[in-house]
């Protein structure tokens, strides 16, 4: 029985327009018995790497190495050819001549040659978005290459169809002269008219020049039944919608027809059976197979390589060996040395074996030349100012890096490992990643790229692929289901990161219903699961939500775009195009690699990752500040580490704006631990996070005697001393393996990574070694079976000290400011903070701090934030919304000359072709202005009766006037001529803005209440009496019915805005509302008994508690309104509505200090609120409860702001 293979297949990497997961097609192949598959994507070979990784997993057996594959993989492209790839500029006469063209590597030299074109398609022959080659490129790379006639769309087939069969003859003599036996005839039957009438042509050419014939289907998805998913996905990549009429014709996706979207004529382009392509052409037997012969021409590719590092040039003095990886390490122990005798002081005999320990196993693993290549970059980046930091993971266990200047933390000094690093049972090249300040790592990019070359640098590629939120939204837009049903949708899909659809709709979803349960493996909650129930019973349904969510589970995980690794950078030894294919991006200057970063270096190039961290930009900041404040210089690698000033901000948990101890639940910890040495911080730093936060307790305890330390083996205290007897490391167990039971340093790392994966069969033979390695020692085997058990149960937790040491260090060093220098740290904390939810975060915790934030000043602010000569910080000019860069810069520098006397002495100053009338205005508003007492800001944009200019346009024209005459004065030929003077005009007065109209333009141009919002005040209320937010309570009033229980009483709080009394035709007085938030803003209408009953409280600056719940409107099912229940102040809320305050504390925070206060709060306070108070030791899980039986007493502001200094007080209210 003859075999068909595949030979014209795309998957999901031709982007948006394939449908076909790689895994899938192998699984399908291997069913149906196929001898080989190919890959053909659109123009690149995005899934070249993993399709033949894929065909490697799929051996005739499994355990033997040397055994030949089920499905041979054949590496392809369907080409986009054009006239010339030069050409860029076409018009709608004259369109891109482009067409298809289907080339297979025949072998290594076919391969080389496809990277060659596909990776010259992106450089220079990129259009729109299609990267096109051209016959010159053909003509110059096509050994090794296997070409056909393609499809439809190719020139061939598309000469016949325009020029006619005899100018489709002389283009087929073109490819046949190039690739002579390696041409096929490709035949397609997908019952297009068209390709009835080339196939025809097509075996009359097959005849005459005796080419042979081959089958193929193009095939665009798996199954047939997945046509409608495809057909969707092609509606997402173009932005149509499906219910718009499709264009069913043979054309490309960029072919415009008015009214129609592209899709594909029918539903027959699938991944077709070899029995469905034997009946298709049954008239043709040898055209299946004839696709043996093309496979059996292949020979076999692996994609993987050794990497191969760039050639780093050294010294002539060093070159002594033929092998330059050994003229490589004599320079590296040279420059080894040199640094250590820097770096240590004495240099002692302990030091110098572990130095030459690490360089005999770099030199055994051929490395040198990658610590070679980091060292200097970083070197470069130190010597113009990039901030780098102190190191990151596992290479800072490395004495060799620290003495080269990678790292800046001793590895000797906190017993930090190399073989954590690095060992001869580790395959892989080692990952040192460094972190450089946010703009300083574009200038170390730039240095590696001018010194190995643009052609051997390059990022990496991302593929952004349609998670399971996503697939639901992108195919609810497509099919035209409503936004907020779509919204619903999609956040019924836990909130997870990497949570499957597929998995949402069917994996068991606790662990009584069956293993690896969404429970279980995801971890979700009670609520999570409570959500999948209820997605899976729209999936069971037959309406346009079930269609939608089956469709997005079948769409799931296809690839979307392709984007660009943050952090990683590839360093080639020769030009890239001759290793692996390359790409472009619009938002990078270098090549993209077509390979992704997690299989990258198996394709045999270095990746290195060169990570921007914010913090390094803070630190660099707030330097720059103390220097222009203070005139300090600070040295922040060695500042001491024992100052009193930062512990004391880590015992009060004073952490915001810090690095890495910032969060509410580590700032509990830090006032409990009462850190006072830096090994605690870096204990911190590795227990907290999921698993080891449970030993955090214990440590707490032994730290402070109140649990008493204790070792298994007395030989075990000096490792684990340190951290009070806990196993924290994976360093500590490392060495623990050694000592106790003579690991070798390679085989302690072994059993550190086993632990981390769970590799039970590693465990169990290893577990073996250390009974038996350890009672040779002497050690009783009951204890040994103890400490294993304990590792087993805690070492998978256990982390990478090196990482956790420069982290901690970094950490340290913004608390040392933060502590010494607040108001300069604070300020560059928030230069820093992105989004206007951090900058109002952080402006709180400067108030907390008694630090002034205050709005800008044109005589006082910076373009960032900055520290006046007081210690205030002033908001930057760079944050107002309309000012322009321009406009700050010209400001700013003209203000040298002296500060700015008035608004008239600024516009005669500053060049006004920067500083225009938009910026000013904004400026005006933002309050910049404020420092000239003697206008107020409703006076810039007041037009009085009978006037037509505003007291801004009177400025503007006033500065115009002087400006020219004083540019006309000095121009006379008497330069010294006198000025006439020009009267300064009088801004007409009127009435100051209300606080409202204030502060909503302060938020325009800022993004924040500037001056402050009424609802300050009511922090406490806000967080403790059940009031949603009004973005909350906005997304319910879109989506009424999709929310669980939507007709509960609601609660909203805000500032009433706007308010408009109106009549309706009919003489009935009603009125509309708006009151806002924080979040946002909502509209609230009152009519009737409504409006007379509750319009008094609706009053312009009035802050409202406002209850109700939404109701169907008279007459209808599917319209709500929001009913009013009730409205008062929200300043009377805690006195009226508290039924009782209870208070959540550890029983070691109740002391003399809160007895006295509560006492005599709750005597000078009497009323009907009672209080409670419960006790709790979460250890022993001990509660106690206390509360109030006869006297209540009445909640005031001294309780709430008493509870909101206490953080560690749980608080909670239950209201009336």
């Amino acid at each position: 029985m003859s075999t068909f293979s595949h030979l014209h297949v795309h998957t999901q990497y031709s982007l948006l327009d394939g449908a076909a997961p790689i895994g899938s097609l192998y699984q399908k192949a291997i069913k149906d018995g196929m001898p080989a598959l190919a890959i053909t994507d659109h123009g690149n070979m995005f899934g070249v790497f993993s399709f033949v990784a894929e065909a490697y997993k799929h051996k005739v057996n499994p355990d033997d190495k040397k055994s030949p594959l089920k499905v041979k993989p054949v590496v392809g492209c369907e080409f986009y050819i054009t006239e010339s790839r030069h050409r860029k500029v076409f018009s709608k006469e004259e369109k891109d001549p482009r067409h298809h063209q289907v080339l297979l590597a025949k072998n290594e030299t076919g391969y080389r040659n496809l990277v060659k074109l596909t990776s010259m398609g992106f450089i220079e022959g990129m259009y729109s978005k299609y990267p096109r080659i051209d016959k010159e490129l053909i003509h110059k790379y096509h050994e090794g290459l296997i070409a056909t006639t393609c499809c439809l769309g190719a020139l061939v087939p598309q000469t016949i169809l325009k020029k006619g069969e005899e100018e489709g003859e002389n283009e087929f003599k073109w490819w046949l002269n190039i690739f002579q036996e390696d041409y096929y005839v490709e035949l397609q039957r997908h019952g297009i008219p068209e390709q009835e009438k080339v196939n025809d042509i097509l075996l009359k050419f097959s005849k005459k020049y005796n080419v042979k014939v081959i089958a193929s289907n193009d095939s665009h998805y798996v199954d047939q039944q997945d046509f409608n998913a495809h057909d969707i996905l092609l509606c997402i990549n173009t932005g149509e919608k499906q219910a718009t009429p499709a264009l069913r014709e043979f054309s490309d996706d960029d072919i415009s027809v008015r009214n129609k979207r592209f899709a594909f004529p029918n539903d027959q382009f699938y991944f077709k059976t070899t029995q469905e392509m034997k009946q298709v052409f049954h008239d043709l037997p040898e055209a299946i197979d004839n696709t043996n012969e093309i496979v059996d021409k292949i020979e076999l590719l692996d994609l993987k390589r050794d990497i191969l590092l760039p050639n780093f040039p050294i010294p002539k003095a060093f070159q002594v060996h033929e092998d330059n990886n050994l003229n490589q390490w004599e320079y590296l122990k040279h420059l080894t040395f040199e640094g250590a005798h820097r770096r240590y002081d004495p240099f002692t005999p302990e030091i110098e074996e572990r130095l030459n320990f690490e360089l005999f196993t770099i030199k055994s693993m051929g490395f040198a030349g990658y610590f070679l290549i980091v060292s200097d970059f970083i070197k470069a980046g130190r010597d113009i100012g990039v901030f780098v930091g102190p190191g990151r993971g596992s290479a800072a266990g490395s004495v060799v890096a620290y003495c080269i200047g990678i790292t800046n933390i001793d590895p000797v000094k906190y017993n930090l490992l190399f073989e954590r690093f690095l060992n001869p049972d580790r395959k892989s090249m080692p990952d040192i990643d460094t972190d450089f300040d946010d703009e300083g790592r574009q200038k170390v990019i730039d240095y590696v790229v001018e010194k190995y070359g643009k052609n051997q640098v390059a990022q990496i590629i991302t593929y952004g692929t349609m998670a399971a939120k996503m697939s639901i939204k992108d195919v609810a837009r497509v099919m035209d289901l409503p936004l907020a049903d779509s919204n619903f949708l999609a956040k019924l899909v836990p909130e997870k990161p990497g949570i499957s659809l597929k998995r949402v709709l069917h994996a068991p979803l606790t662990s009584k219903e069956g293993e690896k349960s969404l429970e279980e493996k995801e971890g979700l909650t009670p609520d999570d699961l409570e959500n999948v129930k209820r997605l899976r019973q729209y999936y069971d349904g037959t309406d346009m939500q079930a269609k939608v969510l089956h469709e997005a589970e079948i769409l799931e995980g296809s690839v979307r775009n392709t984007g660009i690794h943050a952090a990683g950078i590839i360093i080639a030894p020769k030009d890239l195009t001759e290793l692996l294919p390359v790409a472009t991006a619009k938002d990078s200057d270098l090549w993209v690699t077509q390979i992704e970063g997690s299989v990258i270096e198996e394709a045999g190039v270095i990746k290195m990752d060169f990570l921007g961290l914010k913090t390094l930009s803070i630190l660099k900041t707030a330097l720059q500040l103390i220097k222009q404040n203070h005139n300090d210089d600070i040295d922040l690698d060695n500042i001491p580490l024992d100052d009193e000033a930062a512990y004391q901000l880590y015992q009060r948990g004073d952490t915001n704006g810090t690095f890495q101890f910032e969060s509410v639940g580590m700032q509990k910890y830090l006032r409990e631990l009462k850190p006072d040495k830096f090994d605690d911080l870096i204990a911190m730093n590795a227990l907290y996070r999921p698993g080891p936060l449970a030993y955090i307790p214990n440590f707490i305890d032994r730290k402070h005697g109140r649990e008493p330390i204790s070792y298994d083996l007395p030989e075990m205290e000096d490792i684990l001393a340190e951290t009070y007897g806990i196993t924290v490391y994976q360093e500590q167990v490392m060495l623990l393996s050694q000592k106790l039971a003579n690991f070798s340093k390679g085989d302690a790392d072994i059993l550190r990574k086993a632990m981390g994966k769970k590799q039970k069969a590693v465990l169990d033979k290893m577990k073996t070694q250390f009974i038996t390695g350890a009672t040779k020692n002497g050690h009783d085997a009951a204890i040994l079976e103890k400490i294993w058990t304990d590792w087993e149960a805690f070492a998978q937790y256990a982390f990478n000290k090196s990482h956790s040491t420069c982290y901690a260090f970094v950490a340290y060093q913004t608390a040392y400011l933060k502590a010494h220098y607040p108001s300069e740290y604070m300020a560059a904390v928030l230069n820093h903070a992105g989004a206007i939810e951090k900058i109002t975060f952080f402006m709180e915790e400067c108030k907390r701090m008694g630090l002034p934030v205050l709005g800008p000043d044109i005589n006082e602010s910076q373009k960032g934030f900055a520290v006046n000569s007081k210690g205030e910080i002033r908001f930057g000019l760079g944050g107002l919304k309309g000012v322009g860069e321009a406009a700050i810069e010209a400001i700013v520098e003209e203000r040298k000359k002296g500060a700015y006397t008035s608004i008239f002495d600024l516009i005669k100053r500053v060049n006004q072709r920067a500083v225009n009338k938009k910026s000013l205005e904004c400026l005006a508003y933002s309050g910049a202005f404020d420092c000239f007492t003697d206008i107020h800001r409703a006076q810039y944009f007041f037009t009085p009766p009978g006037d037509t200019s505003t007291g801004m346009e009177k400025i503007v024209r006033f500065g115009n006037i002087y400006q020219n005459q004083a540019a006309s004065t000095s121009n006379t030929l008497f330069g010294d001529l006198q000025m006439p003077e020009i009267t300064v005009p009088k801004l007409p007065d009127c009435p100051p803005w209300t606080l409202t109209e204030l502060l909503d333009h302060e938020k325009d141009i800022t993004g924040i209440f500037l001056s402050g919002h009424p609802l300050d005040h009511f922090r406490f209320e806000m967080r403790h009496y059940g009031i949603n937010t009004i973005a909350e309570f906005n997304e319910l009033k879109e989506n009424v019915t999709g929310q669980p229980n939507p007709f509960r009483t609601l609660k909203i709080a805000g500032l009433v805005a706007d308010a408009q009394h109106r009549t309706t035709r009919n003489g009935k007085q009603f009125g509309v509302f708006h009151i806002e938030d924080y979040s946002g803003k909502t509209e609230i209408a009152l009519f009737g008994e409504d409006y007379v009953k509750f319009k008094d409280h609706f009053s312009l600056g009035n802050v409202l508690f406002v209850t109700g719940n939404f109701k169907a409107r008279w007459n209808s099912t599917t319209d709500f309104e929001f009913k009013l229940s009730g409205v008062m102040l929200l300043e009377t809320v805690k006195r009226v509505l508290t039924r009782q305050v209870q208070i959540g504390l550890h029983p070691k925070l109740v002391n003399e200090a809160l007895v006295t206060f509560v006492d005599n709060n709750v005597r000078g306070n009497p009323g009907k609120s009672s209080i409670k108070f419960v006790l709790y030791e979460p250890r022993s899980n001990y509660k106690v409860s206390m509360y109030t039986l006869e006297k209540g007493f009445e909640m005031n502001d001294e309780m709430t702001a008493f509870l909101e200094e206490n953080p560690d007080m749980e608080v909670n209210v239950t209201t009336l």
